[in-house]
């Protein structure tokens, strides 16, 4: 049993790792965090992902939660490493003696250098061998779209820390466009604005329960609030104070709008035969990010031109990447060709 060769795949976002297992699917979805202790220019990685999740507010003081992926890109590779060492062996077994194949997604718009990283990462972390996906190719497979044909499918992939857009056609992107805009801005966009409307300072989970209760890219038909809790700026004092739907529609109208404007480019740029494509097809929105309440309604508004929500848009990535799991033999035969090529 500790000699079968595993294939997996790795969905590893700013917010949440999800693992796919060739034969048994998603076996693993945790947030992309660890808690560490810092003792002089050593960190001891104490809880990773969920473990970690469970400890927020309980550790030491000198204890610390870290995200080692940002944007898609990793940051801190030495807790890379040992988080995706941590969540392979939870996914395989930690008596597997024969190293995964792996495939993992990435931004389509990251360097060289960053991707010789993430291989590394990889390989420290005991994946025998590394093929890097484009996410928004991943999500496009995910979703359903007929990403093998001569054919334009533009896809919106708004994750916790980047959103990519993409057309999509006979294994490639024709076009696309990446920005730093996703679930992550929109929480800093609520924390903002609460800070100089209210003088409150309020924390990330906080921010992201007001975004999932009021949040929405078009005002609501019915105002709702909610009570938040914060520390006032000025006397440090704790403090409590009402947000009103509006007043967070208010706040997320800049990360909205910079989406909408990254689908425009891309569209502006998309030679006119797939652009009919796609007037013909709609825009297909994936990604966490996607959930915000009639973002694609305010897309479709704007543009003029149909916008579906994928079904489980969270999973459309890690959906996707399984599948090439599934087959990897086809990434074999396939490795010329398109976002399969390896460089």
């Amino acid at each position: 049993m500790g000699l079968i060769q595993q294939d997996i795949a790795i969905d590893m976002g700013t917010s949440f790792t999800r693992v796919y297992l060739r034969g048994k699917g998603l076996v693993l979805s945790e947030p992309t965090i660890a808690l560490v202790e810092t003792n002089g220019q050593e960190n001891f990685v104490h809880y990773i992902g969920e473990d970690a999740s469970m400890m927020v507010g309980r550790a030491k003081e000198e204890w610390k939660i870290i995200s080692p992926v940002q944007d898609g890109v990793i940051e801190d590779f030495d807790i890379a490493v040992s988080m995706l060492t941590y969540f392979i062996r939870k996914a395989i077994g930690k008596h597997n003696l024969v190293g995964p194949r792996v495939i993992i997604g990435i931004p389509s718009n990251i360097s060289q250098v960053e991707k010789r990283v993430i291989r590394q990462a990889l390989r420290s972390a005991g994946a025998k061998t590394v093929r890097l996906i484009p996410q928004v190719f991943a999500a496009a497979k995910g979703t359903g779209l007929p990403v093998y044909e001569p054919e334009g499918n533009m896809v919106v992939d708004i994750g916790g820390g980047m959103t990519e857009v993409a057309v999509i056609s006979l294994t490639g992107s024709v076009v696309s466009k990446a920005a730093r805009i996703g679930g992550k801005k929109m929480d800093d966009a609520i924390m903002n604005y609460i800070k100089r409307e209210h003088n409150i300072l309020i924390g990330e989970r906080t921010a992201e329960d007001v975004k999932l209760d009021l949040g929405a890219a078009l005002p609501l038909e019915t105002e709702r609030r909610v009570l938040v809790r914060g520390r006032d700026i000025v006397t440090n004092l704790p403090q409590t104070s009402e947000i009103s739907s509006t007043q967070v529609y208010d706040a997320l109208k800049d990360p909205c709008m910079s989406i909408l404007g990254l689908i425009q480019w891309v569209m502006e740029h998309t030679p006119p035969e797939l652009g009919g494509d796609i007037m013909r097809n709609g825009i297909h929105l994936t990604g966490g990010g996607a959930l915000l309440l009639g973002l694609d309604r305010y897309i479709a508004e704007e543009l003029g031109i149909p916008v579906l929500l994928a079904k489980n848009p969270m999973d459309c990535v890690i959906s996707g990447l399984g599948y090439l799991a599934d087959h990897y033999e086809m990434l074999e035969r396939e490795s010329k060709r398109g976002f399969f090529r390896e460089e």
